[in-house]
């Protein structure tokens, strides 16, 4: 039986609020529910869910995302140096919609307090009796969304120094997961993804970026995060081409970035989107060296639509040809949530999902 993770049957982490949960933002945010109400409130909801996950069979318990609105924008407006602002960052999704927030480095990045969500994470280790799995958006997000254009006049005249400055600070922040008990943690570092669009390149090269140093760049500041990782760490990566309401950015395979995705950072797995033709064909796993895992993304969290066994499995015979079966574990593309808002499904075809791809993971690996 598999004991570390990823498991063979796993999930992204984010799912749906419920609605006693939205009920206490809500009143939270105009002033009728105090933060410690709201604390109760988000305790007593995440405490159902680790038990629901518990349930179905999950061996990798996340919290859901429950204390945050939005997947990324929490974790990195409490580091050093960052803000959280109004304004339009240009990385609209498919149908115009997009977040109505940015981040600005208003000073030189860092880490000198133990982040908020270390205590979130302890919560969650507190109440589950499986494996804890604490998810943090990846150091090149702190780039990729905003690039030059949303840091303060002067303050970083040197890039390099950006990047070594957010790679250190995440350096400190796994060491403060760490010695919390933390020992699954995974990075959604979703801008690997997004270099496989001709688009976005596009988009990166106008603005000043060289998108083809940027997959290098970004995987420098991870291996910067990553540099005193201990061995019982379990760090894995998750890539998507943008969750929002059920919408998406980009588009295209993985061939661009494969070969420095899977080599050039010390990672132990990843979660990779594949539920659709947007994201290409398994060539890309070729690249996948011996030790390493690839949770395959073929159960959409876009749609409540229950995907077919058979079509599933079908999928991952594919994705055997080009590397290991032993290496290969199953989930879904993406968070079902990926902010407060969710995605356009109810929370039964959500559950109903996770339940058949514990069923499968079972039918296909033994060690499941």
């Amino acid at each position: 039986m598999t004991t570390k993770p990823p498991f063979r049957a796993d999930m992204v982490g984010s799912l749906l609020r419920t609605a006693a949960l939205k009920d206490a933002r809500e009143k939270h945010a105009a002033g009728a529910l105090s933060a410690a109400g709201l604390k109760e409130i988000e305790d007593r909801e995440i405490i159902a869910l680790i038990k629901k996950q518990e349930a179905i069979g999950l061996k990798g318990i996340t919290d859901g995302e429950f204390r945050r609105a939005y997947w990324h924008l929490d974790f990195l407006s409490q580091l050093d140096g960052v803000d959280l602002v109004g304004g339009d960052s240009g990385m609209n999704f498919k149908g115009g919609v997009g977040v109505p927030y940015v981040l600005r480095i208003t000073d030189k990045v860092g880490y000198s307090t133990e982040h908020p969500m270390v205590e979130h994470f302890r919560f969650l280790k507190e109440n589950t009796t499986r494996t804890p799995k604490m998810t943090i958006p990846g150091p090149s997000m702190l780039h990729y969304r905003g690039g030059r254009k949303m840091m303060n006049m002067g303050l970083y005249p040197d890039m390099g120094e950006f990047y070594s400055d957010v790679g250190a600070a995440y350096a400190k922040a796994v060491g403060d997961f760490y010695k919390a008990g933390c020992r699954y943690l995974q990075l959604d570092d979703i801008s690997f993804a997004y270099l496989c669009d001709p688009e976005q390149r596009k988009m990166l090269a106008e603005r000043g970026d060289d998108p083809a140093k940027q997959p290098d760049i970004y995987a420098g500041m991870v291996r910067k995060a990553l540099e005193n990782k201990p061995a019982d760490l379990t760090i894995t990566m998750h890539l998507c081409r943008g969750n929002f309401r059920s919408t998406f950015i980009a588009s295209g395979g993985y061939e661009p970035v494969a070969e420095v995705l899977f080599n050039a950072m010390p990672v132990d797995g990843y979660f990779m989107e594949w539920d659709s033709d947007r994201a290409g064909g398994f060539e890309p796993l070729r690249f996948l060296p011996k030790g390493k895992k690839v949770v395959l993304g073929l159960v959409t969290s876009k749609t409540g639509v229950l995907e077919n066994k058979d079509d599933i499995r079908r999928r991952i015979d594919e994705a055997s040809k080009y590397v290991s079966l032993d290496q290969l574990c199953l989930s879904p593309q993406c968070g079902f949530a990926s902010t407060q808002e969710g995605n356009t499904l109810a929370e039964e075809e959500q559950w109903k999902k996770l339940e058949m791809i514990v069923e499968l993971a079972a039918e296909v690996w033994k060690d499941a």
